[in-house]
């Protein structure tokens, strides 16, 4: 799987335990909803200042959204 991918169902999983809509992590991290949505499905490539708004708009550290498995302590 590439980072991409990976770093996209990680924003999903957060998000979705949440309770939050793809159009309010958007709104949040000052993103279009189009652009987030393709950063879920793994088909963007965020700069690193992306993630680290996508990270603060979901209250989790950046870095656990780049790895396998537990994104969202």
């Amino acid at each position: 799987m590439r980072l991409a991918e990976i770093f996209g169902a990680n924003v999903r999983r957060v998000r979705l335990k949440r309770g939050m809509t793809l159009e309010s992590l958007a709104t949040e991290a000052g993103l279009a909803y189009s652009y987030m949505g393709g950063i879920e499905r793994g088909q963007k490539n965020p700069s690193l200042d992306v993630a680290e708004r996508i990270a603060k708009a979901l209250e989790c550290d950046p870095v656990n959204l780049l790895r396998m498995t537990s994104a969202d302590k």
